[in-house]
């Protein structure tokens, strides 16, 4: 008689207060047994990484669907592919650019994005680390006055607010492009500065399409932005991946920030992304 046993989730952490690295093979992963397990321990941790996992894009849409029920990109695609290739990605590398401010994906979305996995195809010649900030655990060690002070506000996040990081000067043409951006075409949404997840526990949502607090002033508004995302990418809450090809990271795209590290946008760096959605910004 065959004995059947249930395969178990193997992790080591990375940091106290972010990641985990997955131990188990990729078979494991794809059998789906472990799908319950890893989303918990993705709200936990922020960020698995998979190293050198090699998944196919087949296999990393079923293993995203396992997880967390695979959605489309937002050209439809299921599989994006993130490069400054203008061959590959010709309308969307002035939006990449962005990239590499720390963001969250999909704040112009009416449903968030929750989850991401990003997986390396092509090694940059020079940089190109991704980098992640846990914004549970910030939000956990937040002084309480100031987590009183915080809860309930809402934030206009924007497309184009996000593009004057890489492109400070652009022209009134481009200015208008990105201000169509978003479902709608209104290139705004409001957002809570603190977002509540199902399981109760509470993070932040900044980044750099984080335009203003309603109802504060311009220079309050902004110290409050940024001084929360200071803080959130400090040291205790801070991960740096180093990619090797093969690689996989999965991160709680609602409860983390990210950003890429400067690279050579020659150089044909390639990693393909594929989603799972949220239900709610609330």
């Amino acid at each position: 008689m065959n004995v059947m046993t249930k395969a178990k989730l193997k992790y080591q952490l990375i940091k106290p207060k972010i990641g985990a690295r997955i131990l188990n093979t990729k078979e494991e992963l794809l059998s789906g047994e472990l799908s319950s397990e890893i989303n918990e321990l993705l709200e936990d941790r922020g960020v698995l990484v998979f190293k050198r996992v090699m998944f196919t894009d087949e296999e990393q849409m079923a293993f995203t669907n396992a997880v967390g029920g695979l959605a489309d990109e937002v050209r439809g695609e299921q599989v994006f592919k993130i490069s400054l290739d203008k061959t590959i990605n010709k309308e969307a590398v002035e939006y990449l650019k962005g990239s590499l401010f720390w963001h969250v994906d999909g704040t112009m979305n009416s449903i968030p994005i929750r989850g991401s996995v990003l997986s390396s195809k092509v090694l940059p010649t020079w940089g190109g680390n991704t980098e992640f900030a846990n914004c549970y655990t910030a939000y956990d060690d937040l002084p309480q006055n100031v987590k009183e002070e915080i809860d309930g506000l809402r934030v206009i996040h924007s497309m184009w607010h996000s593009q004057l990081f890489h492109c400070p000067e652009p022209s009134l043409e481009q200015l208008r492009d990105w201000q169509s951006k978003g479902e709608g075409g209104t290139g705004e949404r409001e957002l809570p500065l603190v977002y509540k997840h199902a399981n109760g526990r509470k993070s932040l949502i900044l980044g750099n399409t984080a335009e203003y607090v309603i109802g504060k002033g311009t220079q309050e508004s902004a110290r409050i932005l940024h001084g929360l995302r200071d803080f959130a990418t400090s040291e205790p809450y801070h991960y740096a991946h180093e990619w090797e090809v093969g690689d996989a990271v999965m991160w709680d795209n609602t409860g983390t920030l990210h950003r890429a590290m400067p690279y050579d946008p020659d150089c044909g760096r390639m990693l393909h992304r594929t989603i799972f959605k949220g239900d709610s910004w609330g």
